[in-house]
């Protein structure tokens, strides 16, 4: 049951480490495969990753799950977005209804889609003016991220929906890595520049009302995030928990994840893609990830880590379908 912070840190101070001799089965294997030793790159990472959290040799990826939370934002009245509050609601309508991007990208990889609303007409508070959230209001909602991740997933795909939520994503990022507001702040939905001059006055604005302190990373979830955000990271804890292997999606998935990062760390994380918001190379660079894709894209919705669950199936085809050295008969290194 989480009621309070102190139950999530309870849930953070032991968190379980991958299974070593599943990875390093993976990496035994892949030595021996008909190709130069590295020639796929990332591709032979990847295996070893999944192998590693999901505890055995070989891995699968016949249970993909895509999830996807939604939330609003009182912030977003301080014309920060594009789009009105009421397109939260219309897009998960969107989405339960089969319309949107990520509905045919989970159809490309096989996924199973499920779509997460939180209580979408009761937004947070505007974060300039008063904590985003409570305590209570918080853990409710890290408390219904953690309850979807079932056991026996393969590979779990995190995203979100949420008019507002970059910014809310931005002052969660300047709360925990500090900087300037500019440094943090985006385009999102397509705001033109006074637009993105609300947003880093919102950014700036928070961190005014409390005094300038720092606060702990769950502290500023609650702060300065949202309903989504904090059922992200409660996906992102049970995931690690339940040894299931992660694809975060753009920044306002990375800066979710990153409320853990110092606690229970990212291992069985990987980052999808880099996205087109301003902030989302530098939080990658101060968490240390580095994306598996750089298309331009700011879509949200998982659209990113989904894509990426595509790669990451690819590299367990060339890994279990590839023929050995021996098998092939080919010589393993020059005469």
């Amino acid at each position: 049951m989480i009621e309070g912070f102190a139950d999530i840190r309870r849930l953070l101070a032991q968190p379980p480490s991958g299974d070593e001799g599943a990875g390093g089965a993976a990496r035994r294997r892949e030595a021996t495969l008909t190709k130069p030793a590295g020639s796929l790159g990332r591709l032979e990472e990847i295996t070893a990753w999944i192998a590693t959290w999901q505890g055995r040799y070989p891995p699968s990826l016949e249970r993909i799950a895509v999830t996807v939370f939604a939330g609003n934002h009182g912030v977003a009245a301080r014309g920060v977005s594009a789009y009105p509050a009421a397109v939260t609601a219309q897009m998960v309508a969107n989405f339960q209804a089969g319309g949107a991007a990520i509905n045919q990208l989970a159809h490309a990889a096989g996924a199973t889609l499920a779509v997460v609303a939180l209580d979408l007409d009761r937004p947070t508070a505007d974060f300039t003016a008063a904590p985003a959230m409570t305590e209570a209001e918080c853990c409710g909602a890290f408390a219904r991220g953690f309850d979807t991740v079932a056991d026996g997933t393969d590979l779990l795909c995190l995203g979100e929906m949420g008019i507002g939520n970059t910014t809310a994503a931005a002052a969660l990022a300047h709360a925990l890595f500090g900087g300037m507001p500019e440094d943090w702040v985006g385009r999102g939905t397509g705001v033109d520049d006074a637009g993105l001059a609300r947003k880093a006055q919102a950014v700036a604005a928070a961190h005014a009302r409390r005094g300038g302190r720092t606060l702990g990373p769950l502290e500023a979830l609650a702060d300065v995030g949202g309903r989504e955000l904090a059922a992200i990271a409660g996906a992102v804890l049970a995931a690690r928990l339940r040894r299931v292997p992660v694809l975060l999606d753009g920044f306002v998935c990375t800066a979710a994840a990153a409320v853990l990062a110092r606690s229970c760390g990212l291992d069985h994380c990987r980052l999808g893609h880099v996205s087109a918001e301003a902030g989302h190379r530098r939080l990658a660079a101060a968490l240390g990830l580095v994306p598996l894709l750089d298309l331009g894209m700011r879509l949200g919705e998982a659209s990113g880590a989904t894509l990426a669950a595509l790669l990451v199936k690819a590299a367990l085809a060339t890994h279990a379908g590839m023929a050995t050295f021996a098998e092939a008969g080919v010589s393993e290194t020059s005469p």
